[in-house]
């Protein structure tokens, strides 16, 4: 139960924060959602992450605040993150984990739906490059904010819901 509330909290979080983007060169990137995938699997782990992922790009298309792009490349990276640091415990490992899921993998699979679907003829390096950016960033921010409850000894305590919700 409390994780399926710690997934709902960081749902609302990312659907808020959604419009928050920094802008690289010319294109905008939105870190949050790649934040959130990092710290869910570190806290939750993948099932319930995917759920989140799953959740927050319902959510963003529903208010019209996202894309069917959030889909795979959110999903697919929370799937890596999750499983990277349930078999390896190591943060970095995991914010990796979700670059190389959502930055590559889930670039790669979202390329039909830009072309197909959306009708948006790119190039595959157009979505890998954005959706990379995009990741490296938030990945980055969790890594920070994960080290900084590790230091502060709220980790492990987060980890096995010693705090009350």
């Amino acid at each position: 139960m409390k994780k399926s509330i710690i997934a709902a909290m960081f749902i609302a979080i990312g659907v808020a924060l959604s419009t928050f983007h920094v802008t690289i060169g010319g294109a905008k990137i939105f870190p949050v959602q790649h934040m959130i995938n990092v710290i869910l699997a570190v806290l939750i782990g993948a099932r319930y992450n995917v759920s989140a992922a799953f959740g927050t790009s319902c959510l963003r298309n529903l208010l019209g605040m996202g894309s069917p792009l959030a889909f795979p490349g959110s999903m697919v990276g929370a799937f890596l993150a999750g499983l990277t640091y349930r078999y390896t415990k190591n943060i970095v490992l995991t914010a990796c984990a979700e670059v190389v899921g959502t930055g590559i993998i889930g670039a790669i699979i979202s390329y039909p739906i830009a072309a197909f679907l959306l009708g948006k003829e790119m190039a595959i390096m157009t979505l890998i490059i954005s959706f990379t950016a995009s990741t490296a960033a938030g990945s980055f921010m969790a890594v920070l904010i994960l080290y900084v409850l590790e230091r502060k000894g709220m980790l492990e305590r987060l980890r096995h819901g010693l705090y009350s919700l």
